[in-house]
């Protein structure tokens, strides 16, 4: 049994995580802001209500987890800061962190440059809590996906830091299946900080825009 806090556990790819996860038996601690973003709760799930930037609430939460996943929005570069000192202080180390593509000028070409036109001011924030994360002594995976479809599909390939950018898109359960599957084998890309595309997607922008 693995026990696993789920920060941001109202979002989209969460969601599809925590019914991926409802089939095992895993401890679910699911933290989020909102109760009523929850469209199910996992048997013997604990939800917390709470805001990772508090820190007595987040510390809390962190006590006793073998495994972190937050997929956040907002401040996320102060919400990474805390998260990696409650990481820490608590003895927990093994980390999954949703971030954006495009945080290293790694997206190439046309949709690289119509990418940064469309969310340029967010890759600052998101670079530098890719940044903290990597300068703390955790084991993490960052993941930094293509723009997000609701496809019902599991389809998707990872590039490394240093490489360019693949495709334009992918489903949020493709990236929810990555975060199960590391989950599911925290040895697999320890301390990666990974692309994630779907195969085929290359583009000028994604299809759907």
């Amino acid at each position: 049994m693995t026990r696993v806090l789920i920060l941001g556990a109202g979002g989209q790819i969460a969601r599809h995580a925590i019914r991926m996860l409802a089939d095992t038996d895993d401890e679910l601690t699911l933290f989020l802001r909102e109760r009523r973003k929850l469209d199910s709760v996992p048997d013997g799930a604990r939800v917390v209500k709470g805001d990772v930037l508090d820190t007595d609430t987040l510390d809390a939460a962190v006590q006793g987890h073998d495994i972190v996943y937050a997929n956040l929005a907002g401040d996320i570069d102060r919400q990474a800061q805390a998260i990696v000192r409650s990481m820490e202080a608590a003895g927990v180390r093994r980390l999954i962190f949703i971030t954006s593509l495009g945080i290293y000028d790694e997206v190439p070409g046309e949709f690289g440059r119509w990418n940064r036109s469309q969310i340029g001011s967010l890759l600052g924030p998101y670079r530098a809590a890719a940044d903290a994360i990597e300068a703390s002594g955790l084991d993490f995976t960052i993941l930094r996906p293509a723009w997000l479809t609701d496809a019902d599909e599991i389809d998707y390939e990872v590039t490394e830091k240093g490489e360019a950018f693949r495709g334009t898109e992918v489903s949020r359960k493709s990236v929810a299946a990555l975060v199960v599957g590391i989950i599911r084998d925290p040895s697999t890309w320890s301390r990666a900080n990974l692309g994630v595309d779907k195969p085929g997607t290359e583009g000028d922008k994604p299809a759907f825009m």
